[in-house]
This record gives structure tokens, sequence and C-alpha cells, in this order.
């Protein structure tokens, strides 16, 4: 039924009615392009050409249709890696921040730490200062107390020399003998 149609469509709607002469004989070209025509579309029918063309088609679609699959896959996966690259990135940057952070606190608190030692160390180093002045003082009195009495024994053995007279003296010697054996017994 489609066949008759379509070839009444191509013969109403071809120029074959402008050629000269009836229509259907063999000595018209027109007529006879015609039959070689749908001769032609008969065999492709006939040899399904249509239905390879078609099944052709199918298969060079389903060809892009898993490509385009694939493709969207690559970019899923490629969206995945970037999101994931950007957290790491984003995470690194927040574990560089908390070392800055923490290297300055450190720092600081190093600084504090050493002025302290400093301030410790100046006050040792003063005490260590005003020992030494305090034991040199003490040796200075010492010697001066070590001078006096020598001066003032040498003094002392000067007048008792010049004011003692032998018998004095042996006075004295005997008195002290007697006091030692006094003190022994």
């Amino acid at each position: 039924m489609r066949l008759i149609i379509s070839v009444m469509a191509l013969t109403l709607a071809s120029p074959a009615l402008a050629a000269s002469g009836p229509f259907i004989s063999l000595g018209n070209t027109n007529f006879v392009v015609l039959i070689a025509f749908l001769l032609f579309v008969g065999v492709l029918l006939y040899l399904k050409v249509p239905s390879m063309l078609g099944g052709l088609l199918d298969k060079r679609a389903e060809g892009i249709q898993s490509e385009l699959d694939e493709a969207r896959a690559l970019r899923e996966e490629a969206q995945t890696l970037l999101a994931s690259y950007e957290r790491k990135q984003k995470e690194v940057r927040e574990q560089a921040d908390r070392i800055v952070t923490q290297a300055k606190s450190e720092a600081q608190a190093a600084a504090e730490e050493a002025k302290e030692d400093l301030k410790a160390s100046i006050k040792r180093r003063l005490q260590a200062a005003e020992d030494q002045i305090a034991s040199a003082e003490a040796n200075a009195v010492k010697e001066v107390r070590d001078q006096a009495i020598a001066i003032a024994i040498a003094a002392a053995n000067d007048v008792i020399a010049k004011q003692m007279t032998a018998a004095a003296g042996n006075k004295l010697i005997d008195a002290a003998i007697a006091e030692v054996d006094a003190k022994l017994h």
C-alpha cells in the first residue's frame, strides 16, 4: 500500500508530466528512469538496506552514548579528585597556619624565658659581686685587725722590755711555771 502511494506521489510530483508523448511507454526516458528508480528502491528494500543502515546508525548511537557515559564518569571522577585535592590543600594550609602560630608562640615563650634567665643571671652576678665585695671588706678588716694586733704586741713588747728588769722577769717566769704546774696536776 505504501509502495503504491509513494509511486503515485513520485509520478505526480515529478517532472515526468512535462515530457512529450505518452508517459507510460518505454520510449519516454522519464518513464524508464522512474522504473529504474523504483527497481533500485525495491532492490534496496529487498536486501533490507534501510534496516542495515538503521542498525549501523544504532550501533554508532550506542558507541556515542557509551563514549558520553564514559566521559561523564571521567568528569565525575575528575571533579571528585579536584574536590579531594582542594580539601587536602585546605588541610595543608590550615596545618601550616597552625605550625606558624605554634612557632610564634614558642618563640615568644622562648624570648620570655630568655628574659627571665637574663634577669636571674644578672641577679646572680650582682649577688656574686656583692659577696666578693663583702669578702674583700672582711679580709681588709681582718688584715687591719691583724696589723693592729701586731703593732699592739710590738708596742707592748717594747714597753715591757723597757720597764722590765731581770729580777722582775725571773719572777714572772717562775710564776708562769708554777701556774702551768698547778694546772697540769
